[in-house]
């Protein structure tokens, strides 16, 4: 009863806050809220996660609803605007600003990696002079994820830094998944090249690239790089996130287990996110020609997947037949997921990571929110 009880509060607060806009919603748009409210709540229970959020964003206007509780020590909800660790939500942003050195000349989606990496794609996973940086956005090189060969089922094990360049020789001293543009499967090992890549061109740190093609052009100012290691704690208001490490819950709010790396550093709020994403459907960050580029999909080659892949971007349908975008992260302590158009714009933020693989054996779609939200009048 806590759980349910704290979204209503949140949403009759949040309305008040966001003002006329609200006051003047619909009856069917209220009774569409009070369904997404109930679904949120019917999520976080088979999830088993302490809370959630959910952001919608259209026009100027967000509605947030929040279930379960953001604190377990104090009950509190999840806090208005909650920052969030977006884990790979970064390879959005990372393959934006490829996009934009595109648009600039300075990169070829369909040059050898080996051309701006000269000897760092090496190795069984791969060669840098037949994997193109269009493959490493879409994850066709058919290089391993480093993912598979460490060990995280401990909180030292997530403390312990790890450099970008380390994990990519892991990779790369797996054998090859496939051939390049053969087919796709997701590798984190991608854009740590991305990332590396970036900074090649650029000279400069792809955090700070980031951060000044994106972020303060957009004015997202709930959304950061993390300053990996010395910055671990989460800036403004956030949930405490949790991971269960064998029978026991711990709280790892203040470990960073994106290692400030370029395959899923950032934290962001949802409003951001919705931000970001409409923004970048709308052709306000990308010119036509790049967003058409990342816009370009293969199938993920996954069966338990519902999306296909473009250049940092994924693309599924909703529930009511509306082509929507995004991206999705998942890591130790959240899981930060959602979709877009260039209108709209829905993000769930959950402070534990669930068992995505048991949800959908039990037959429960995470998008099934989403979609209410997206699909309401």
């Amino acid at each position: 009863m806590r759980r349910i009880a704290l979204a209503t509060v949140t949403v009759v607060a949040l309305a008040v806050l966001t003002g006329g806009t609200t006051a003047a919603r619909s009856d069917t748009a209220i009774a569409a809220t009070a369904e997404v409210r109930t679904e949120l709540d019917a999520l976080v229970r088979a999830a088993d996660v302490p809370g959630a959020q959910l952001v919608e964003s259209a026009g100027d206007r967000d509605i947030q609803i929040t279930s379960g509780v953001g604190d377990l020590g104090t009950g509190a909800p999840f806090p208005d605007t909650a920052a969030v660790r977006i884990a790979s939500n970064t390879k959005a942003f990372v393959a934006t600003v490829v996009l934009l050195l595109v648009g600039e000349g300075r990169i070829d989606l369909d040059a050898p990696v080996e051309r701006y990496l000269p000897g760092v794609v090496s190795g069984p996973g791969g060669e840098g002079s037949r994997i193109t940086v269009r493959n490493l956005l879409q994850h066709t090189s058919g290089i391993p994820d480093y993912l598979t060969r460490i060990e995280l089922g401990s909180v030292d094990a997530l403390r312990r830094s790890r450099s970008a360049d380390a994990l990519i020789r892991l990779g790369l001293d797996q054998p090859a998944a496939f051939e390049p543009g053969a087919r796709a499967e997701y590798s984190n090992t991608n854009y740590l090249l991305a990332g590396r890549l970036v900074e090649a061109v650029t000279g400069v740190a792809i955090g700070v690239e980031v951060t000044r093609r994106i972020l303060v052009p957009l004015n997202l100012r709930g959304t950061y790089w993390p300053l990996y290691p010395v910055e671990n704690v989460i800036r403004g208001p956030h949930p405490r996130g949790y991971h269960q490490f064998g029978d026991t819950l711990v709280d790892i709010t203040d470990i960073d287990p994106g290692w400030g790396l370029p395959d899923g550093a950032m934290v962001s709020t949802g409003a951001d996110l919705n931000r970001f994403f409409r923004a970048l459907l709308a052709g306000r960050i990308l010119g036509p020609a790049q967003l058409e580029q990342m816009r370009a999909t293969v199938p993920s080659g996954d069966p338990r997947r519902s999306d296909d892949f473009g250049l940092g971007l994924f693309r599924r349908t909703t529930s009511c037949g509306t082509e929507v975008w995004g991206h999705g992260g998942a890591m130790h302590g959240f899981f930060v997921y959602g979709a877009a158009t260039p209108e709209r714009a829905v993000t769930v933020s959950m402070n534990q990571l669930p068992d995505i693989l048991n949800l959908h054996g039990a037959g429960i779609d995470p998008n099934a929110v989403v979609d209410t939200a997206l699909c309401a009048p």
